[in-house]
């Protein structure tokens, strides 16, 4: 049973106030697509199950006119359908569901009936794509384990050798005609080593290929294996369909991605990074013939296509390639043209938009979209007139409740920075009362926070805060995106200097600006912002209580423990072992004695990206000075928290622990009254 809200009890369903148990139930939209005749939506709403035992997010398809009449669940059932995508004629839907085994290709008849399963990859399908003509389908999955490897794991033999053995991501079609209910074999594409389809799990059902528009071959994006360190290996190469032959495409120093052929096939567009390639994430559109030759270089955008840009697709014209950027605290749709600076599709001010597509005939976006008060709801609009309509109302069920007023301010930093960030103020604030202050710092460090629903659950609950009586700061310090090269590299070889003065003088803003009590500053952070938070405590005694998250707390043994030992010495200038006095200056750990504020420590069992070993480092050490501490670890989670249980209970402790520390009954009285932040 999913949650909703009839599953509340009484109060819960009457809910005026905020709590992470009413976050949790929000849903979740995306892969929102037009059909090829501009008539319907699909769309993906992701929602928690919570009962029975259960503790996972489950996954259905809707569909809806464009107009938003007769919406209607199109999928059902215990196990998830997700990454809808049209047929070229729009006559069927395939999507990917775990439903028998691993996650498959399904084929549905969008009228209705029974879905029908297409492939049986013993590996879960990470990615697919519909032929120009609909009659195939080209698709991602990694390498199946050999009978050697079933032999070993059945033995209980099966040890593993480090950069031995490696499973490749590879690149499959199977054909869609004269469908019966028995799954196809798939032709195995590409084949060998370092030709491993490159992989974007923060893009999710984004393929990192595309078929040329006659059907006759497919560009793709390839690295030397699926390894997280190894995205800077990236190159394109075409394999030719018929013949099976791969020619390199594009290879250079840089790391090619997101190939798309333009709609005469003469042309492909994708993005190269920095030459090398440099984790801050600084790339450039470019294009080059499909039958090879000099790649061009298309104009800079102005956040550099970093992590939050993606191409989207090319106009019906050719004369223009569609992609996203982060651009301050909003996220939004930009064209490229072939000749001429990009300029932005259209606009909405205080709302901002996620996973955009592009329908097969280039006539419609389809894109989830939401702003600081309201939640993601799918949304489509015409491509040559942006006028955005909601087509879904998914978050119909969610009881009301008052969210805090936030908006977006900027302060002056060190060194003539200008930082921005959002400012959320306590529910029933009023003018004239400082209150508690809590700064949350993001991830990345090239992360940034826009303006999406406050109400969204996250390890750092903002509704729930707010509802308690918080005030929040989410400052966007130099390193972040949507502010430029300059601003995004600027916490190059400095880590916990230029960012740390940057968020500490957002913190002194909003205390000089009369709003935040200056005796009662709590600090938290995930990932990165883990170390930003560890770091702070041993800066100073300012704050109150500390909540760090998956943090980077030693620099030197995360870059011998994590699965991106090629991240900081990219971000430090070079190897821990040539620079040790640098590595040992930004880490917390040689830092943390006499750090006396009290500090929550959360971290996932099964974190690869920030090993679970970082934690307890930091654990370890404040326990044995005798300051205050808990370290919580969540079983099963890797990075990022993926059961919704545990995520609850995430935000639950965090909301606990300052509260123990920080209190927020009595706001302090401001004499004399101080207006509030404006933008």
């Amino acid at each position: 049973m999913l949650v909703s809200a009839e599953s509340l009890n009484a109060d819960e369903a009457k809910a005026t106030q905020w709590t992470p148990s009413l976050m949790i139930q929000l849903k979740r939209v995306g892969s929102v697509q037009v059909s090829p005749d501009g008539k319907q939506v699909a769309y993906a709403v992701r929602e928690p199950v919570l009962e029975n035992q259960k503790s996972e997010y489950l996954t259905q398809i809707h569909l809806v006119n464009i107009d938003g009449s007769q919406p209607h669940q199109f999928t059902r059932g215990d196990k998830s359908c997700d990454n809808p995508q049209w047929s070229p004629k729009g006559d069927w839907l395939a999507f990917v569901s775990n439903r028998v085994g691993r996650k498959n290709i399904w084929l549905i008849d969008p009228s209705g009936g029974e879905a029908i399963q297409l492939t049986a990859s013993k590996t879960d399908v990470t990615s697919f794509k519909w032929s120009p003509d609909g009659k195939s389908i080209a698709f991602t999955a990694v390498d199946v384990p050999t009978p050697d490897d079933e032999r070993h794991s059945h033995e209980k033999s099966d040890v593993r050798v480090l950069d031995e053995n490696v499973k490749l991501n590879r690149l499959f079609m199977v054909s869609t005609g004269e469908l019966d209910r028995a799954p196809r074999d798939a032709r195995h594409l590409i084949s060998g080593p370092d030709l491993s389809v490159l992989f974007d799990g923060v893009r999710a059902g984004r393929a990192q290929f595309d078929w040329s528009p006659d059907g006759h071959s497919i560009v793709f994006s390839h690295s030397r294996s699926p390894a997280a360190d190894d995205w800077s290996t990236a190159d394109l190469s075409i394999v030719d369909l018929e013949s099976g032959k791969v020619q390199s495409l594009v290879k250079t120093p840089a790391a090619e991605s997101s190939p798309l052929y333009s709609p005469d096939g003469k042309m492909i567009a994708f993005t190269a990074s920095d030459e090398p390639p440099a984790w801050g994430g600084w790339s450039t559109i470019r294009i080059v013939p499909s039958s090879g030759g000099t790649p061009r270089k298309l104009a800079a955008t102005r956040d550099g296509f970093g992590r939050y840009s993606e191409l989207v697709g090319w106009s019906t014209d050719g004369k223009k390639i569609f992609f996203t950027e982060a651009q301050g605290t909003s996220l939004r749709l930009m064209a490229m043209p072939l000749d001429g600076a990009p300029v932005e599709v259209g606009r909405r001010d205080g709302m901002s938009l996620a996973g955009v597509f592009l329908n097969a005939r280039q006539t419609h976006f389809g894109f989830a979209w939401e702003q600081l008060d309201q939640p993601t709801e799918a949304f489509v609009t015409p491509v040559d007139n942006f006028a955005p309509v909601q087509v879904s109302r998914v978050q119909t069920n969610l009881p009301k409740a008052a969210l805090g007023r936030t908006e977006v301010i900027r302060w002056k930093s060190t060194e003539n920075y200008e930082v921005e960030g959002l400012l959320t103020y306590p529910v029933g604030y009023q003018q004239g009362q400082r209150y508690p202050l809590l700064l949350i710092v993001h991830g990345g460090p090239m992360g940034v926070f826009t303006q999406t629903f406050d109400g969204t659950p996250t390890q750092y609950p903002i509704a729930a805060f707010a509802a308690r009586g918080y005030v929040v700061l989410r400052p966007n310090p130099r390193g972040s995106s949507g502010y430029g090269q300059k601003f995004r590299y600027a916490n190059y070889r400095d880590w916990g200097g230029g960012d740390y003065r940057d968020v500490m003088a957002g913190v002194d803003h909003v205390i000089a600006s009369g709003v935040a009590d200056a005796d009662r500053l709590g600090v938290m952070g995930w990932s990165y912002g883990g170390f930003m938070t560890s770091w702070t405590i041993t800066q100073t005694k300012r704050f109150k209580a500390a909540s760090v998250g998956a943090g980077v707390t030693n620099l030197m043994s995360f870059t011998g423990t994590a699965d991106i030992p090629g991240f900081l010495p990219d971000y430090f200038g070079g190897e821990f072992w040539d620079h040790p006095n640098t590595y040992h200056a930004h880490s917390a750990m040689f830092r943390v004695k006499g750090v006396t504020t009290p500090t929550l420590i959360q971290h996932g069992e099964r974190d690869e990206r920030v090993p679970l070993s970082q934690g307890l480092e930091l654990y370890n050490a404040l326990k044995r000075q005798g300051c205050a501490t808990k370290m919580v670890v969540y079983p099963r989670t890797p990075h990022a928290i993926e059961e919704p249980h545990l995520l609850l209970d995430c935000m639950e402790r965090n909301l606990e622990w300052f509260h123990l520390y920080l209190g927020t009954k009595t706001p302090a009285p401001n004499n004399p009254p101080a207006a509030g932040l404006s933008n």
